[in-house]
């Protein structure tokens, strides 16, 4: 019965966190107002996946395409991550989280890589969840910078050009030593998944939902792992043949 619960919790979990500007908006706050109230939702969600026992929450918070956003918009995002890594960081340490960042890190400043550097490092020894914020992230990059590791080993002679399967080249995607992803979840209800983690959600359940990022609370969290566990995970396979493999 244990481990029938426990399959009922995905042990990988990632969100699109979307809304946050239409909930500002709605309040006749600047979107900078929304961004710091996702902030919030994002500390109280960390919290529900600790209690649920979820073993990693990966979160959209910057894609590669949202530098076309107004620069002040992307300014006061950039000041927001740094302003939360100073402050949330010990406090994740704490609670046994590992930090870690997915994404082209390389477009950021300095200083602001340099922060996330050191909370990588400051919560390197951690496992009870492992937290991985996508920053100028975007799945067909993930595709692409895999694809260019593989060309390199075949350079150095390590793999012929035919070896290179779906399996090895799995190891060069971003959060390959990770669980795969059971439970994809975006807010705000716009229903598509917006380039994210698009190899790694081949098999993930999604759930849309209209609420808004900064009212997604513990309850909804909650709500969404609930859904999961209704629905029937077959990978390929006939529902009778999921009845028999989960008898024996």
């Amino acid at each position: 019965m244990a481990d029938a619960d426990a399959a009922r919790i995905p042990r990988h979990i990632a969100i699109v966190m979307d809304g946050n500007g239409r909930w500002a908006k709605a309040r006749h706050r600047p979107r900078s107002f929304g961004h710091n109230a996702g902030r919030k939702a994002l500390r109280e969600v960390v919290e529900g996946c600790l209690r649920e026992g979820v073993q990693a929450l990966t979160v959209f918070a910057f894609s590669s395409e949202n530098w076309q956003r107004p620069q002040d918009e992307v300014g006061a995002l950039m000041e927001l991550f740094v302003r939360a890594l100073d402050k949330e960081v010990d406090e994740l340490h704490q609670h046994g989280v590992r930090m870690r960042f997915v994404g082209d890190l390389g477009a950021f400043d300095p200083t602001l890589r340099q922060r996330m550097n050191q909370a990588i490092a400051h919560t390197a020894g951690n496992d009870k969840l492992h937290l991985n914020v996508a920053v100028n992230y975007g799945g067909r990059w993930d595709v692409v910078q895999a694809a260019r590791k593989a060309a390199e080993a075949v350079a150095r002679g390590e793999f012929r050009a035919d070896e290179i399967d779906e399996q090895l080249l799995g190891h060069w995607m971003s959060l390959a030593e990770l669980p795969p992803l059971d439970l994809f979840i975006r807010t705000g209800g716009e229903l598509r998944i917006s380039n994210f983690l698009l190899w790694q959600a081949a098999y993930a359940e999604l759930y849309f939902t209209d609420t808004l990022w900064p009212d997604f609370d513990q309850a909804c969290l909650r709500g969404a792992i609930e859904e999961y566990a209704r629905r029937e995970r077959r990978f390929g396979r006939t529902g009778e043949q999921v009845a028999v493999k989960a008898s024996t």
